[in-house]
């Protein structure tokens, strides 16, 4: 399966937290990973199974997943996410990888497509390991308009 074309799944918490919420005005969602079709669509670690591309796709679809999250929270107030201003994304990879900030390159341009204006202001961190194995994981701060 291509990670880059899937649809990506309506955010489900999966434990007890909420997908996003909106405080003053602004939409904080909780990080989402790779999942399509009710499952990961990859599992791994990066400069391990999988490469800067693999990653690179699977953030674009997390992405996708939080900005979905956002909208959700947003709608649910009355408002509407005008802009992404922060995104953190969290890359799970070996010790020796250093491509981290090519991985959320996808992240960025699937939250440009999907939301327009200037991109975020982004973090990416390697860590160890992410929730059920997933290569990555990507959580967003949202500014909203209308209400």
């Amino acid at each position: 399966m291509n990670p880059d074309s899937a649809t990506a799944d309506a955010p489900v918490p999966q434990g007890d937290y909420a997908s996003a919420r909106v405080v003053c005005g602004l939409v904080y969602t909780a990080g989402m990973t790779p999942r399509s079709g009710g499952g990961l669509t990859a599992r791994g670690v990066l400069g391990a199974e999988l490469g800067v591309g693999d990653g690179r796709s699977l953030a674009r679809l997390a992405a996708r997943r939080a900005v979905a999250a956002g909208r959700q929270a947003a709608e649910a107030e009355g408002l509407e996410p005008a802009s992404a201003v922060s995104m953190t994304v969290y890359v799970a990879a070996t010790a020796d990888f250093t491509q981290h900030s090519q991985v959320a390159d996808g992240a960025s341009a699937a939250v440009r497509e999907l939301l327009g204006g200037p991109p975020p202001a982004r973090t990416a961190i390697g860590v160890a390991s992410l929730p059920s194995g997933a290569p990555v994981e990507v959580s967003l701060v949202l500014a909203t308009s209308g209400g």
